[in-house]
C-alpha cells in the first residue's frame, strides 16, 4: 500500500557531510509523521530525527547540532542532511512513515523503507 524509496547512503570520511532522501508513495490518505531511525551493528534501533504529528521536531541527542531533517510536504519526501559525520554515525538508515491510507483512512499506521547504509571512516 505504501512504498519508501530510500536513497542517499554512502561512505564518507569523519567530517563529512551526507544527504538522504525519502520518497513515500502509494495510497496514502494523509502523513501524520516522517522521520529517519538508525540500527548500529549490534545495537538496537532508535531515532535519529523525526517531524510528529503535532508538527514537533525531534532529534537525538547525539545529532542535535550535526544533523537537520527536512520535509515536502507536496512531493511527501523527507530528507537527513548529515554533517560533520563521526565514525559513530556508522548505522543503518530506516526512513519512517506514520499514514493513513485510502483503505483506512482513520487509523494511522506505520511503514518502514528498506534501508540505507551509512559508513563513516577513513
Amino acid at each position: 500500500q505504501v512504498q519508501l524509496v530510500e536513497s542517499g547512503g554512502g561512505l564518507v570520511q569523519p567530517g563529512g557531510s551526507l544527504r538522504l532522501s525519502c520518497a513515500a508513495s502509494g495510497s496514502i490518505f494523509s502523513i501524520h509523521a516522517m522521520g529517519w531511525y538508525r540500527q548500529a551493528p549490534g545495537k538496537q534501533r532508535e531515532l535519529v530525527a523525526r517531524f510528529t504529528s503535532g508538527g514537533i521536531t525531534n532529534y537525538a541527542d547525539s545529532v542535535k547540532g550535526r544533523f537537520t531533517i527536512s520535509r515536502d510536504n507536496a512531493k511527501n519526501t523527507v530528507s537527513l542532511q548529515m554533517n560533520s559525520l563521526k565514525p559513530e554515525d556508522l548505522a543503518v538508515y530506516y526512513c519512517w512513515v506514520l499514514v493513513t491510507t485510502a483503505r483506512n483512512p482513520v487509523v494511522p499506521n506505520e511503514y518502514w523503507g528498506q534501508g540505507t547504509q551509512v559508513t563513516v571512516s577513513s
